[in-house]
């Protein structure tokens, strides 16, 4: 009975979300700049309203930037029309167009690898469609203009380490040697058996891939693919193409960049129904805690008011 009233709980919550969101069309359109930054999001139709507010928000404090887009295969001709006329004809690109080469397809692999192969020519900001900014967003525009790049921790503790330390903070049986522990818990637990010669020491943070930043420069896409295969060596390939690996190997891209700026989780945050602290410039909806209390509608409400007072 509790998992009925709380799925039915999450469902008029989303209705309630959308009915917010879809507001946001009612606010002028972005202004895209080609600059030298791309804000760049995986999205299908399910998600176009909160996208939106995402990226709108973003782009309203950096006031720069052009948006890319990677269709989830359910794009419609009617969101097409609407991204065109908000986002100022974004380039969308297809999802089944992505070679993903050794590494493997679906759970988000695709946006990364995008994502790093576009970081050859311009900064890319990663942006998932259950973020909204806040606030003031000094800390990113500061990282762009140095051409550093950075992560949304994964909680506030989040640091980062080589391999051998971070794998030495978890259990071997509770995760690697068990087939039904979360892939992100289970190769963090065998970090010190990925073989990686080309980084000394490979280094990991425990981040959050719906809010990095990629700089400017080639790389990353060599480095994803050697970790992928060495993890896929490790847990089966089975197992390493679950949801959640896509995550762990954007941490490993960033944690392995030129002074990669880990961002303050009291401004940078993801919710886990604890409030948001005063002064947040910008927060992550997890799945988990999406649609726990109400603080994800409000959040979208004060974006879109804020937006519209443009």
């Amino acid at each position: 009975m509790n998992r009925i009233v709380n799925k039915l709980n999450a469902m008029w919550k989303e209705r309630r979300l959308h009915a917010a969101a879809k507001k946001v069309l009612d606010t002028p359109p972005l202004e895209p700049s080609d600059d030298g930054l791309i804000l760049f999001s995986m999205i299908g139709t399910r998600v176009l309203l909160p996208y939106l507010v995402a990226v709108k928000s973003l782009h309203a404090r950096l006031q720069r930037g052009r948006i890319v887009i990677l269709d989830d295969g359910t794009l419609t001709d009617r969101d097409r029309a609407i991204l065109a006329a908000h986002l100022g004809h974004p380039r969308i690109i297809a999802i089944a167009d992505v070679d993903t080469g050794p590494c493997p397809r679906g759970g988000t692999w695709e946006r990364l690898l995008t994502l790093l192969d576009l970081r050859a020519d311009d900064y890319v900001i990663q942006l998932d469609s259950d973020t909204v900014t806040l606030g003031d967003v000094s800390e990113i525009a500061a990282a762009i203009a140095a051409n550093r790049s950075f992560t949304l921790r994964g909680d506030a503790v989040a640091r980062i380490m080589p391999f051998d330390e971070m794998a030495s903070m978890t259990d071997d049986a509770a995760f690697l040697f068990n087939p039904a522990a979360h892939v992100q818990g289970a190769i963090e637990s065998g970090l010190d058996r990925v073989p990686m010669p080309m980084l000394d020491p490979p280094l990991y943070v425990r981040g959050c891939s719906g809010f990095a930043g990629f700089a400017r420069g080639a790389g990353g896409r060599t480095l994803a693919e050697s970790f992928s295969r060495g993890a896929a060596e490790l847990l089966g390939a089975e197992r390493w193409a679950r949801w959640g690996s896509e995550q762990v190997t954007s941490n490993m891209v960033v944690a392995n960049e030129p002074d990669a700026l880990l961002l303050p989780y009291d401004r940078y945050l993801n919710f886990w129904d604890e409030g948001v602290p005063q002064g947040a410039a910008f927060v992550h909806f997890i799945g988990t805690y999406r649609f726990s209390g109400h603080t994800y509608i409000d959040a979208t409400r004060r974006a879109v008011r804020s937006l519209s007072a443009r």
